[in-house]
């Protein structure tokens, strides 16, 4: 059987993560691995998942949880994101909020909705791999968002459908889009008449400075009722709670979660019941704490990592300085390869990071990596990044 014959064309948009193979080194002892954006797993609330899971089967919720369910998601986890995003400014009900499988499905969800072949979807650049990987099957062209100092979009005259952005501590740089850029985002959204994509992924996730509104909230202060906005905010506890329950959400006008009901319905019919009651019943009781928990652990790492560059990288290094999230982006002379660079550091420094090629829609950013300080201790941060930047030195 010759598979290329049958398939469709938009197979060949479809990539492997190199994320997802770095992930592999995880499993390497001998491995300091700055590359997987994933959450520290001491951190998790195991003692109160574990009691949430005990209740339902020991009481007559285990019928429920065990049986098939709506699509929209369970009532009660709903129920609590409405208030949630009222605390963000953003006013909504129970129609206005979709439970999906991880905020990557709901990226898919949204591919899927928005792009047919050709079509424009606007991304910073970098940008989230995860969203070109789930955009790509739907064969769109991109531009780029202005991601700094409210400089606008550079759309020229393509066939907007959506601009796509991680507001917070984006993956990969760390970056926040400023207020004066989410405000220009939304004048052009406005103007070529295109959807906004909001990835919260991060939010919760902030150590230092004033919290910004989301674009979600700033498109309902203009137009007075989330049934008018163009943007959809996409959620998760992954990076509050676990990743592996993989439970999201979208909150958006009720008209547009009424379209992706119809795909959850197609695709996987509803997100596992008893996690939703899993998750509902966790935050309901320790959400401020467990998030106020994770905060001081990463901001320590955070720290570290930032000391440690200035300590031992080479001027010529560059990197961004997060007020929250999970990584650092760094920017190398011109002639290092990311990815030549990271294949040497594996076998003499035994240092993992993400190369920064992937990130970037035209396969620009070769002399960029990402690396990730969540996951590891700041002791071993220290001496990662001083092996790491031993070999950059002598690479320059």
């Amino acid at each position: 059987m010759n598979w290329e014959e049958v398939l469709a064309p938009r197979t060949a948009r479809m990539k492997a993560s190199e994320i997802r193979e770095l992930l592999k080194l995880l499993d390497q002892p001998d491995i300091i691995s700055f590359a997987g954006g994933i959450p520290d797993p001491a951190l998790f609330p195991v003692t109160e998942f574990r009691q949430a899971y005990e209740a339902i089967f020991a009481s007559d919720q285990q019928k429920l949880a065990l049986q098939y369910s709506v699509s929209e998601g369970y009532a009660p986890l709903r129920q609590w994101l409405v208030s949630e995003m009222g605390k963000l400014g953003i006013p909504c009900n129970i129609d206005n909020i979709l439970i999906t499988s991880g905020s990557q499905q709901a990226l898919d969800y949204l591919g899927k909705l928005f792009l047919s072949p050709g079509d424009t979807a606007l991304v910073t650049s970098p940008t989230y791999l995860g969203a070109l990987g789930a955009f790509n099957a739907y064969e769109p062209q991109y531009a780029n968002i202005a991601a700094t100092d409210g400089a606008g979009v550079a759309a020229d005259d393509a066939k907007v459908k959506f601009a796509y952005a991680s507001v917070d501590f984006a993956n990969p740089t760390g970056r926040t889009l400023d207020l004066a850029t989410r405000e220009h985002l939304l004048d052009d959204a406005e103007k070529q008449g295109f959807a906004i994509i909001e990835d919260a992924a991060y939010q919760a996730l902030r150590y230092d400075g004033e919290a910004l509104p989301p674009i979600l909230a700033l498109d309902i202060a203009r137009n007075g009722d989330i049934e008018k906005t163009r943007t959809l905010y996409c959620g998760s506890f992954s990076k509050t709670l676990a990743p592996g329950l993989r439970i999201g959400w979208v909150c958006a006008a009720s008209a547009v979660i009424a379209k992706l009901v119809l795909m959850k319905q197609a695709a996987d019919l509803h997100s596992p019941t008893i996690n939703q009651m899993v998750i509902a019943d966790v935050v309901t009781k320790t959400f401020d704490q467990q998030v106020e928990k994770v905060r001081i652990a990463y901001r320590a790492r955070r720290d570290c990592m930032l000391q440690a560059l200035a300590t031992h990288m080479p001027q010529s290094v560059e990197w961004t300085q997060p007020e929250g999230g999970m990584f650092i982006w760094l920017t190398l002379d011109p002639s290092i390869d990311g990815a030549a660079l990271l294949a040497k550091s594996l076998i003499s420094e035994k240092v993992a990071f993400v190369p920064g090629k992937a990130f970037f829609h035209d396969g620009s950013g070769a002399n960029t990596i990402r690396l990730s300080f969540s996951a590891t201790n700041e002791d071993t941060i220290t001496k990662g990044i001083k092996r790491l930047a031993t070999l950059i030195r002598k690479e320059s």
